[in-house]
């Protein structure tokens, strides 16, 4: 199996367009789309930033992803079942890791 890559980190925000424009600016990501949800999206060509907003979330980085050759092989190796997305976003599945921090996990990346 390839090394899966780290493709996204997810960021709750209280304001999606503020923090959009300060990574535009400060960093030259490129927006590359905004979902049905408002979640924004962006990138620097390697790894892709979402911006999300939900209130009854933490805020600050909420999760990131892998790409991986097969989730199933990941559940075996992690000994335990994926949770199907159930949150509107790209990535098919996600794990948790020791501590409860919520990792993507997806055969087909990230769309932009």
């Amino acid at each position: 199996m390839a090394r899966p890559r780290i493709r996204h980190i997810a960021i709750n925000t209280h304001d999606r367009d503020k923090v959009a424009d300060y990574y535009k600016e400060h960093f030259g990501l490129e927006e590359k789309s905004r979902g049905p949800n408002g979640t924004i999206y962006l990138s620097d060509g390697f790894v892709d930033v979402a911006l999300i907003s939900s209130p009854n979330l933490p805020y600050g980085i909420h999760h990131f992803g892998f790409v991986v050759d097969s989730v199933k092989a990941v559940e075996e190796s992690v000994k335990a079942t994926a949770n199907a997305n159930t949150y509107g976003a790209i990535a098919e599945s996600w794990i948790t890791d020791p501590e409860e921090n919520r990792v993507d996990v997806s055969e087909h990346g990230w769309p932009v």
